[in-house]
């Protein structure tokens, strides 16, 4: 090896100039992919529908040109009697997530599959089968007074977490919007008959 080359091996400002390098384009892709990631997870994107969507229908149905379930939107279908200004949904929901956060409700159960895997996933709990044969604001009203005094659903008994009636309707909104959220067909046939 010339002697020029070896003293480049053991020059450290060549290695350094060579690791500073390669994190600044480390950098930068980094900064392109959370650009990129932002634009589709902000609400009012393509499969972040805005908040106001509450004031919708909200179903999950199989799209067989994507060969999976998502999300649709119908017509208007109003919660808790109130259409709410694109302001209100956004105040509303951004209550409903604390309401969830301080009642610590990912310990036991997963929102879009991250949490606890005691009891259901509620991802989609607006459309759940349990809920969804009560239509619009009744679905709403049901969700709502169970969320103040949970009754036994399942095998494993929901504990009564003092949520008052403004609560409970802000965790009901958080639950409806965040079910119109397209999350590529997860969770994977949700609400489909047993055999499909």
């Amino acid at each position: 090896m010339a002697e020029r080359e070896q003293r480049y091996i053991h020059d450290p400002r060549f290695w350094g100039a060579g690791a500073g390098a390669a994190n600044n384009f480390r950098s930068m892709v980094l900064v392109a992919l959370t650009n990129d990631t932002l634009r589709h997870i902000t609400p009012g994107s393509a499969r972040v529908p805005a908040y106001d969507v509450i004031n919708n229908a909200v179903a999950y149905e199989y799209d067989p040109a994507r060969g999976e379930y998502a999300p649709k939107i119908g017509d208007e279908e109003l919660i808790f009697g109130h259409k709410y200004s694109p302001e209100e949904a956004a105040d509303l929901i951004g209550k409903g997530k604390l309401v969830i956060q301080s009642r610590a409700c990912i310990d036991c159960h997963t929102f879009f599959g991250n949490g606890g895997y005691y009891a259901p996933d509620l991802t989609r709990a607006w459309m759940d089968p349990v809920w969804r044969i009560y239509a619009g604001p009744k679905r709403a009203d049901k969700l709502a007074a169970f969320l103040m005094h949970p009754l036994r659903l399942g095998a494993r008994a929901m504990p009564d977490l003092q949520i008052q009636r403004d609560e409970a309707e802000a965790a009901v909104a958080y639950l409806k919007w965040m079910s119109s959220v397209d999350s590529n067909g997860f969770p994977d046939r949700f609400g489909a008959a047993s055999g499909q």
